[in-house]
């Protein structure tokens, strides 16, 4: 599986510069079949990221700009009358990677209908459920920068995202390797060398092993132990869920298969609860107010937390 990551990572790298831990993310979720939040500023490449992740897997990929006038059917589809008879018109999210970008400038029924498909891996039109390709990844962006005329998503819905990476800008050295790609006026042409890298039956294998990593019931009470605890903290107003505690020790799995064991270890958990769990933390107004971050609350919660040896 290891092989298979490094593999996918160099096909994304012909594109995007320093992509390795945006390409563990994606294919994490996409070996589980989760859901990932890119948060990031504007023009950090997570459009082309996610573009270039599809290609390298062979999936097909679509991208929706979310706005405020955005209704259900512009996202799931809608049905059309052909000589008199009602014809299904799939939308944009029948593909294997979609990006939702912005999905906090949309209202939330619109919000509403993305989450359902991604819970349910389907849609209803017209009282007729419509299965979604497999493998189906969203990735929604959302920026960290603009409030004004926006819906952010509730704790309940953050919740149903397996992951959330923070992408921020690139080192210096990284900015000027950018430079260097190829490109026809402002068009990037290296992402039209990237192909697919994967192997039919790959990603189904690979969710094999990671589905056979075992966990001892001393990692597994570390895992329950971490996400209790957040529920705890003084600067917190709503903990992490039970859901949580499956995705943690999910993407546990994930890490410790990156790392060429079959067998999860405490420090696998570590390693993966930054990307699990602060989008599910709601912050107490005191916290807010002295900056306090879901970060910190999250490093507070490691470090009173005893680690089995």
């Amino acid at each position: 599986m290891n092989e298979l990551r490094e593999r996918i990572a160099a096909e994304v790298g012909r594109v995007v510069i320093d992509s390795g831990e945006v390409v563990d993310v994606l294919l994490g979720a996409l070996i589980l079949g989760g859901h990932v939040l890119l948060h990031g500023p504007p023009g950090v490449a997570k459009t082309l990221t996610a573009s270039a992740f599809a290609r390298a897997v062979g999936g097909d990929f679509r991208r929706v700009q979310f706005t405020p006038d955005m209704v259900p059917a512009d996202l799931i589809g809608t049905l059309a009358f052909r000589d008199g008879k009602p014809e299904f018109q799939p939308g944009p999210v029948f593909t294997n990677v979609l990006l939702a970008d912005e999905i906090n400038r949309t209202p939330p029924k619109t919000q509403a209908a993305l989450l359902e498909a991604m819970q349910e891996g389907q849609t209803s039109v017209g009282g007729v459920s419509h299965p979604l390709p497999r493998p189906f990844l969203v990735t929604a962006t959302q920026s960290p920068l603009e409030f004004e005329g926006t819906y952010p998503l509730p704790p309940t819905q953050l919740d149903r995202f397996l992951m959330r990476i923070e992408i921020g800008y690139p080192s210096e050295e990284h900015e000027l390797e950018l430079l260097a790609l190829p490109r026809a006026g402002l068009r990037d042409l290296a992402l039209d060398t990237v192909g697919v890298v994967v192997a039919d039956g790959e990603l189904e294998q690979a969710a094999l092993l990671v589905q056979a990593t075992t966990v001892s019931a001393e990692v597994a009470a570390y895992i329950v132990a971490l996400v209790r605890k957040t529920r705890e903290l003084p600067s917190i107003l709503l903990g992490a869920s039970p859901r949580a505690t499956v995705h943690l020790q999910a993407v546990a799995r994930v890490v410790a298969r990156y790392a060429g064991r079959d067998f999860v270890t405490p420090d696998d958990v570590a390693r993966a609860a930054p990307y699990v769990l602060p989008h599910r933390l709601l912050l107490s107004p005191d916290a807010e107010l002295g900056r306090y971050t879901t970060t910190d609350a999250l490093t507070a919660a490691l470090a009173s937390v005893s680690v089995p040896r």
